[in-house]
């Protein structure tokens, strides 16, 4: 396990036996931004947290999310945040202003905002640096691998049964 696993670990191990959805968002027919839908579908089956991939539409989930009154939301999209490609970064909601780039209508911070109006929740937004995100491209090595160390990390931190 590489340095920025063991911090990512870290930063993700406070949530363990909390009440979390994880919510994947991007378009797997771009490239790299297929990042989110592959961590759900890796983590289908595999996780006691709630897993919804919303695709390109968070927006549509607003409602059922806040029905399920979790303690935790954690948000996973490739996103150009200026790192190396496939690098994974975890972002407070204060931080998603002007410093995230991410191809979707709704900008994350304003998704986060409406569901932070409407129940007491913690947000985690874990960015994988996107290298393309071209329609009819495949996901980057470098993505792939990234997405596959943040499903093992996730499945380390909500283990079934627990």
């Amino acid at each position: 396990m590489g340095s920025d696993n063991k911090s990512l670990l870290e930063q993700l191990e406070k949530l363990r036996g909390s009440k979390t959805v994880i919510l994947g968002i991007g378009n797997t027919l771009k490239g790299d931004d297929g990042a989110g839908p592959l961590v759900c579908e890796g983590l289908s089956g595999k996780v006691c947290a709630e897993v919804m991939d919303v695709g390109t539409v968070p927006e549509n989930y607003i409602q059922p999310i806040i029905k399920k009154r979790p303690q935790n939301l954690v948000i996973i999209d490739a996103i150009d945040f200026g790192g190396l490609v496939g690098e994974i970064k975890v972002f407070k909601p204060e931080q998603l202003n002007s410093l995230i780039i991410s191809t979707h209508t709704l900008s994350p911070r304003i998704f986060i905002d409406m569901i932070g109006q409407e129940i007491d929740i913690n947000v985690y937004f874990v960015g994988i640096q996107s290298a393309q995100v071209r329609f009819g491209e495949g996901v980057s090595v470098e993505v792939e691998s990234a997405t596959q160390r943040l499903v093992s990390i996730l499945v380390e931190v909500f283990p079934l049964g627990a």
